[in-house]
């Protein structure tokens, strides 16, 4: 699954779009690597996505392409 839809579909960022721009500003990274939008997200990932002077770690649980709004939280494990 693309990064920006991962973020997306769990709810972690709320609209695509802004995914879309957050990774083209740099501001994803899988596995301490900075990524584009287009980016493969795998089951035991690490996500950090940066949020102004915030910092928010994940850990991908599960890849699903849709789910309810209080199942998102049940695809990531958070680091932070």
């Amino acid at each position: 699954m693309r990064v920006d839809k991962y973020l997306k579909v769990s709810r972690i960022i709320k609209r695509r779009t802004v995914a879309n721009e957050a990774c083209d500003a740099g501001r994803v990274l899988i596995n301490g690597k900075v990524v584009k939008a287009s980016a493969e997200v795998k089951v035991g990932d690490i996500l950090e996505i940066m949020f102004g002077q915030r910092t928010v770690k994940v850990e991908v649980l599960s890849l699903n392409e849709t789910v309810k709004k209080e199942n998102a939280v049940e695809m990531y494990k958070d680091l932070t």
